[in-house]
């Protein structure tokens, strides 16, 4: 459910692999697929796959997993078009950024059909038709949300490794989740408000001291939320923040070049939001909101 760079590039694996995929897209991609397939860019390879795709998921009914791969602003209407596909042990896997698509997914499917997820993977839609993955990393991290190690999230875990995916099946996934958030809100704030790469924005002392201060915020918002997240995650997320290719651009940096909407509102703005609520300040992401105010609905055309 959605064939950007998340679904557009862990799809074509699967496929690949044999796994009967179908792609859910719109619009020019939609068309591109239709006519020539799903070309993929991978670091060291490309491949393309016959695709299988539609605009509609009543066309294609009950299926064992999906994974949710859409924008955050259309968690709901992706989530309610999802019902067609839910049978009695589908898994809906949220690999959104954010922290709150899977309590959404939930309130529209019901609880049991949802499974949280977090993709590691830099990719994007170079053209219709054609994904190109910048990173060096294709991982998803998944696990049911009540902690089991559920017979469904093993399938996929060998489904993901015979596609040559790396799969983690975490112990508590809601660790995985605010893990990336507190990684990406920093990410995607630095990038998008400097219009530099992460490369630029790390070897800078001034900016990799906001990078740290904004992940710190919302690390101490998870705190307080009662996420057993450890302080040591910071140097670690620095660390990692310090291996990624250069060029690498958070995906709401891409969309702001781009003059597309922006995922700000449940990324940094979710940090101010959920620090009010808790008693937490969250100087650095108002900060953030405030900069990137006036295009968080995109660029008008």
């Amino acid at each position: 459910m959605g064939s950007g760079g998340v679904g557009g590039y862990f799809g074509p694996r699967l496929a690949r692999a044999g796994f009967d995929t179908t792609f859910v897209a719109r619009g020019a991609h939609l068309r591109a697929m239709h006519q020539s397939g799903l070309c993929v860019e991978d670091t060291g390879e490309s491949f393309s796959v016959p695709a299988k795709a539609t605009d509609n998921p009543r066309e294609i009914g009950p299926v064992d997993f999906v994974l949710f791969a859409v924008k955050l602003w259309d968690t709901a209407d992706a989530g309610a078009a999802c019902k067609p596909l839910v049978g009695s042990d589908t898994a809906v896997v949220s690999l959104l950024n954010g922290i709150d698509s899977e309590e959404m997914l939930e309130s529209i499917l019901g609880r049991g059909h949802v499974m949280g997820g977090v993709a590691e993977v830099s990719a994007t839609i170079a053209a219709p038709g054609s994904i190109k993955k910048i990173s060096q990393i294709g991982l998803i991290r998944f696990g049911e949300l009540d902690r089991r190690r559920s017979a469904r999230a093993e399938t996929l875990a060998r489904a993901l490794s015979d596609a040559g995916i790396g799969a983690d099946l975490s112990v508590d996934i809601n660790i995985a989740i605010w893990n990336k958030f507190v990684f990406l809100t920093g990410l995607s704030a630095m990038t998008a408000l400097t219009r530099h790469p992460i490369g630029k924005v790390r070897a800078d002392p001034d900016t990799r001291d906001l990078l740290k201060e904004i992940m710190m915020e919302a690390l101490r918002v998870g705190q307080a939320a009662g996420v057993p997240i450890d302080d040591a995650i910071i140097d670690e997320r620095l660390q990692f923040i310090d291996t990624l290719t250069p060029e690498i651009r958070a995906s709401m940096a891409i969309d702001l070049i781009a003059g597309r909407r922006l995922e700000l509102p449940w990324l940094s703005g979710a940090v101010v939001r959920k620090g009010a609520e808790l008693g937490i300040p969250t100087p650095a992401n108002a900060f953030v909101c405030k900069a990137l105010k006036l295009d968080v609905m995109g660029a008008p055309h």
